[in-house]
Order: C-alpha cells, then structure tokens, then sequence
C-alpha cells in the first residue's frame, strides 16, 4: 500500500484515486477548498495536506496553473515522487507551451522532486480502466529518476498497466511528445465522436515488447 496524494478534485484526479483506492492505496483529494467536497467517497483535504499525505503525489490540476499550485510546497515536495499528468490547453484549446511541457517546466523548477510524466496521453475513463478497449493499447513515462519510474510503474500495473503495454521514453525532456499529443487526441476524439479510445506502439515483428 502507498499513500497517495492528488492534487486536484477534477475528472482526472476522482478517476485515478479511485482506481489506487480500489487497488488498496491510501488516497486522499487535495483542494484549494477542501469545504466544496466533489461527488464521491474518497476523503478531501487541502493542497498541503495532500502533499504531506503522499508518499507519491500526483499533480491533476490545470496545466496552465500547476507551477503556481506546486510552488508553496516546494520544500514539502522536495525528495517525493510526482506523478505529473497535467497538460496546459489555452481556451482556445491550443497548447500553452507550444516549444516545452509542463513535466519539463515542474521538474526545472523543482529540481529535488523526482517527477515522472504518465497518464496524460488519454481520457480519464481509460486512465483506470484500460481493459474496456477494444485490444492492448500503450501508456508512457518520462522522468529523470529509475527509481521513481518503476514506483510509478507498479501503481500503473495496479490501475491495469501490465509491463507489456508501458513504454518508457527516456528523461523528463520526452513528456513534451506526450503532452504535444493532445493535438492529435482531440482530432481523433472528434473523428470519432468519443474520448474512449488510447494509442498503440506496434513496432516491428521481433522487437522487443514495450515493457
């Protein structure tokens, strides 16, 4: 078991802490109001209470706002694992960080926190639930730390991730393709009129397997 805090409240938070709740994890919801409770069972506390609860913390808020979410916490978050899958959209739905990405701008900006970048490649309702598609399909990680990546690899495997469907990219640098195909997510999405859908690496016959 692992504690876990989220920070954030929103679709993709409740999703994800609900599946590391159901896979027994300790989770909590990290608020900026923790007062305004959002639907569901799972505890809600402040942003700072959800940092100190977290053995791994998962950073679910709006892309545009994370680097000013995580700064007071800095010193808290120090040495932790972050499991970043944030995405700044402007709302014209273009990407506000056109030449980086925000696991890039967290983890310059954080330099002692052990960020992995993860998740942000689909819709929350496959995020937990990757058995539901059609076929296998593909989940990526970036980060600089070996060590955080495979904490964030077995919590993966718990939501339904075997090793076989995860594709490690390289350092924190390759969550910029990650978060950049979020442009080709909503043209499919659009194309297919639904967001239940994810990516699949089919590589060569007799390559290795993803995981």
């Amino acid at each position: 078991m692992t504690r876990i805090g989220f920070l954030g409240t929103g679709n993709v938070a409740r999703a994800v802490a609900a599946g590391a709740a159901a896979a027994g994890h300790d989770v909590v919801l990290g608020s900026r109001d923790p007062r305004t409770k959002p639907p569901g069972s799972l505890p809600v506390v402040s942003l700072a209470d959800a940092v100190d609860h977290g053995e791994v913390v998962v950073n679910a808020t709006p892309g545009t706002e994370s680097i000013a979410l995580l700064t007071p916490f800095a010193p808290q978050l120090a040495g932790k694992v972050l499991l970043d899958i944030a995405v700044g959209l402007t709302e014209s739905w273009e990407l506000a960080h056109p030449n980086s990405s925000i696991g890039e701008q967290i983890q310059e900006a954080f330099p002692d926190v052990r960020v992995v970048k993860t998740l942000c490649t689909m819709d929350s309702t496959v995020m937990i639930a990757p058995e539901k598609l059609a076929g296998p399909s593909t989940v990526f990680l970036s980060g600089q730390d070996a060590d955080a990546k495979a904490q964030v690899s077995a919590l993966l495997k718990d939501l339904g991730w075997p090793d076989a469907t995860q594709l490690d990219l390289g350092g924190i640098e390759s969550s910029r393709g990650q978060e950049h195909l979020a442009l080709l997510f909503m043209s499919v999405a659009t194309a297919l009129d639904s967001h239940t859908f994810n990516f699949t690496v089919v590589p060569s016959r007799g390559a290795p397997s993803a995981g």
